[in-house]
């Protein structure tokens, strides 16, 4: 195998919050952009084995959402402050430092520095494109290198590509990455797992419900099974998040159920969870939600997701049996 550098934009940002730069998220378009070009890396069998991140905020999360979109766990990123707002010896410094081993880095961050970068590294002149924007957002450029990363000389690589996310297919493989049918978001997305947070109070079993984002109706923590997790594990991962509790995840799912989403279908896996610690309201980044503590007659009447009922009323029962043993 060759030895090869992936150069890629973070996705569009936007400028219309009044963050500070670093801070500056990144748009919906930005994220399918990112997607994109993860599910055409898979495609194409370019995983990187390395990936280096600028930490501000568009571009991290241009990273995270390439890996998943690749099938690759986020958590393999490794973070580079020099990335942002780096001039060209700042990058060359960042991919020195790449492990000897790594035979495809991928480098993640911003203009001017990227096409800086780009520009120093090819052997040959590039053309600049008709809009006069060499890397846009979420465009990737892929080049040849020496096998040595404290080699990168001037015009030391061939620059095999540059894709831009509006050149690939706009809508995701399922199954990933080479399935037939096309759906409007990665294959990952409509696999979902979800917990009903419980306890034991005066000898009797309580459930944790919680409202929904938009406080319409009652739910319990769900969301999409993230690559580099379990089931189980992304489901103690939305407990956290959206509930701010943390617990004991059953090893057995209660069930589950499906619904209708991004264009098709969610299968969501449902495990009991014994809550062990509640956050405080004031760590709690969604504290807006508000958390209530319930029969499981009162749950499986609140809960919006009439599937959820016959769960909650198998898990008190449960429960029921072993507080009589």
């Amino acid at each position: 195998m060759t030895t090869e550098l992936l150069i890629l934009r973070h996705g569009k940002s936007d400028w219309n919050l009044g963050e500070a730069d670093f801070s500056r998220p990144i748009t919906d378009r930005g994220k399918r952009g990112a997607q994109r070009m993860g599910v055409w890396l898979w495609q194409q069998n370019l995983l990187p084995d390395h990936i280096i991140s600028s930490p501000a905020e568009r571009a991290l999360v241009t990273t995270q959402k390439t890996c998943k979109a690749m099938g690759m766990d986020p958590k393999t990123i490794h973070k580079d402050r020099r990335i942002y707002e780096a001039g060209l010896s700042d990058l060359l410094n960042v991919l020195h430092e790449s492990p000897a081993q790594a035979r495809r880095v991928m480098l993640v961050g911003h203009n001017p520095g990227l096409e800086m970068l780009l520009l120093h590294l090819s052997n040959k002149p590039i053309d600049n494109p008709a809009d006069g924007k060499l890397l846009p957002t979420a465009t990737l450029a892929r080049l040849t290198i020496p096998d040595d990363w404290s080699q990168l000389q001037k015009g030391c690589a061939e620059v095999i590509s540059i894709t831009r996310p509006g050149s690939l297919q706009e809508k995701f493989p399922y199954p990933a990455p080479h399935g037939d049918e096309l759906r409007d978001r990665p294959a990952y997305y409509y696999s979902q797992s979800s917990v009903i947070p419980y306890r034991m109070h005066k000898g009797k079993p309580q459930i944790l419900v919680i409202l929904s984002s938009k406080k319409k109706h009652f739910v319990v923590p769900k969301g999409i099974k993230e690559p580099g997790l379990s089931a189980r594990e992304s489901a103690a991962q939305e407990a956290w998040e959206e509930a701010g509790v943390e617990g004991e995840v059953g090893d057995t799912a209660l069930g589950s159920y499906r619904y209708q989403k991004w264009g098709a279908t969610c299968t969501v896996k449902v495990y009991p969870m014994r809550v062990t610690r509640e956050i405080p309201e004031h760590e709690w980044e969604e504290s807006h939600r508000g958390r209530q503590w319930v029969t499981p007659k009162q749950a499986a009447k609140r809960l919006k997701q009439a599937a959820l009922a016959p769960l909650v009323k198998a898990l008190a029962k449960q429960l029921g049996a072993l507080s009589e043993t």
